[in-house]
C-alpha cells in the first residue's frame, strides 16, 4: 500500500480535515486515541497474482476465453451482451485471456442482536473473479473479502472515501498493469483487471452509484 504508508501518522482526515480521533475529555493523562471511524482494506493485488502462481486456478483462468458459446445460450457471463459489447469497446484488453474481469459485490448487515446492543453497521466489499467457470465463480476460494466498515451507522454517502483504495488498486490494474507470474507458462507477463459490474441491492446501489429510487 505504498499510496497510504503515512496515513497513521495523521491527526485529520485528508479528505475532509476532520479530526482522526475522539478528543480528550478534560486533562486525562492515561487517554489512549480512539478512531471516530476505521476501515480494514486487504489489497486485492497479491491475491490476483497468486491465481496465476497455482497451478489449481492458473489451469482455469483462461475458461472464459476457451468456452465461449455461439448458439445463443446463456452459460457463463461471457456469454452475455454486456461482456460482448465490452470486447468490441475494449479490443486490446480482449485480446489477453489472462487479463482479469471482476465484480464488486456490497452490503451491509447487523452483526449484533438490536434487542441485546446498541445499533451496529458493518459492511462489506466483496471482489469476485469472472475468468473462472461458473461452478467456480461464486465459491468461498475466489470470492475476496476486500474492504470491511464497521461502525454505528452505515457509510451513506461517504462510502467513496472508504473504497478509495481498492478504487487506486483498481485504476493500477486498469491503466498500467503489473507484473505478474504464470507458472503454467514459466513467464512473466503484464496483468490487467478491469471492473465489469456491480451487484448489490437498491439502498447500496443508490449508495455506491448515488442514485436513489422515488416512490410514484
Amino acid at each position: 500500500m505504498l499510496y497510504y504508508k503515512n496515513d497513521s501518522e495523521l491527526t485529520e482526515c485528508k479528505f475532509c480535515g476532520l479530526p482522526r480521533y475522539i478528543p480528550a475529555k478534560g486533562q486525562n493523562k492515561r487517554y489512549k486515541k480512539v478512531l471516530v471511524k476505521r476501515m480494514l482494506y486487504l489489497p486485492i493485488i497479491p491475491r490476483l497474482q497468486r491465481l496465476y502462481a497455482s497451478m489449481d486456478s492458473v489451469r482455469q483462468m483462461k475458461w472464459h476465453h476457451e468456452n465461449k458459446r455461439d448458439d445463443g445460450l446463456l452459460q457463463h457471463s461471457s456469454d452475455g451482451k454486456a461482456w460482448k459489447h465490452f470486447d468490441n469497446v475494449y479490443p486490446d484488453f480482449a485480446a489477453d485471456p489472462q487479463h482479469i474481469r471482476v465484480g464488486l459485490c456490497s452490503d451491509g448487515f447487523t452483526p449484533y442482536v438490536q434487542a441485546l446492543a446498541s445499533p451496529y453497521s458493518c459492511w462489506s466489499v466483496f471482489l469476485t473473479r469472472y475468468n473462472l467457470p461458473p461452478e467456480m465463480c461464486m465459491t468461498k476460494p475466489y470470492m475476496f473479502l476486500t474492504c470491511l466498515i464497521p461502525g454505528s451507522t452505515n457509510p451513506t454517502k461517504k462510502i467513496d472515501v472508504y473504497l478509495q483504495p481498492l478504487i487506486d488498486d483498481l485504476q493500477l490494474l486498469w491503466n498500467e498493469g503489473v507484473f505478474t507470474y504464470d507458472i503454467s507458462t514459466k513467464e512473466n507477463f503484464v496483468m490487467r483487471a478491469c471492473l465489469m459490474w456491480t451487484i448489490n441491492d437498491f439502498p447500496a446501489y443508490g449508495m455506491l452509484s448515488g442514485w436513489k429510487l422515488r416512490a410514484n
